[in-house]
């Protein structure tokens, strides 16, 4: 219930607050500014959690903690109601939809911004290949076996590739179980002929032994 925007009012009275930070603990130092998705990367946070409230001049950190000598702070006051129960489900439903037109938009930005920094590295690699540093070394880059090729034509060419891969590796085992079964089967064949000449045997060797009184 105590969110970013009621922590930055309830300070609000002790100064200009510059920023509100919500951890899952407590942080040594000053938090590094990390770039923050509507859509990926929220984790939702379930417990106590700990918040940082940053001031844009020193006196406010000073009233702060007079605060306490004053009461209690009210998060929810008839201004400023929090939503609870029914009314935070469906708030909370109605923030769960995703805006296709505002994801798509996100998505374009974040490649275009990947394929920027991508064509810049191959630029700069391409620009830095042969070229001696001040120690004479010279540095070679690897290079894909196709380059030049788009990132989806690359993308296929990989998937083609595995699926080749496995096509052969199931061919090469569909072909050991045949041999096998062969080799069994030739096996079962030995055995049979084995036992029939075995049991011609047998038969002989008992007509050979009969009674002869004479």
């Amino acid at each position: 219930f105590c969110a970013k925007d009621a922590l930055s009012r309830l300070f609000a009275r002790c100064g200009r607050v510059q920023s509100v930070d919500i951890c899952d603990k407590p942080e040594p130092g000053e938090k590094k500014e990390k770039l923050t998705s509507k859509f990926f990367n929220c984790k939702t946070v379930k417990g106590f959690q700990v918040a940082y409230v940053v001031f844009r001049k020193p006196a406010g950190v000073q009233a702060a903690k007079a605060l306490s000598r004053e009461g209690p702070l009210l998060i929810s006051t008839e201004s400023h109601p929090v939503k609870t129960g029914i009314s935070k489900w469906i708030a909370s439903y109605a923030a769960s939809v995703v805006d296709q037109e505002e994801l798509k938009a996100e998505v374009d930005a974040y490649m275009q911004a990947y394929d920027k920094k991508i064509a810049e590295e191959e630029a700069k690699a391409a620009k830095e290949e042969g070229v001696p540093d001040e120690e004479g070394w010279v540095k070679v880059t690897r290079k894909g076996r196709k380059p030049g090729l788009p990132r989806t034509e690359a993308a296929n060419l990989r998937v083609l590739e595995k699926e080749k891969q496995k096509r052969a590796r199931k061919e090469l085992l569909n072909f050991y179980a045949w041999q096998h079964r062969e080799t069994k089967r030739e096996h079962i064949a030995q055995l049979r002929k084995k036992f029939e000449e075995d049991k011609q045997r047998i038969a002989l060797m008992r007509a050979q032994r009969k009674f002869r009184p004479y």
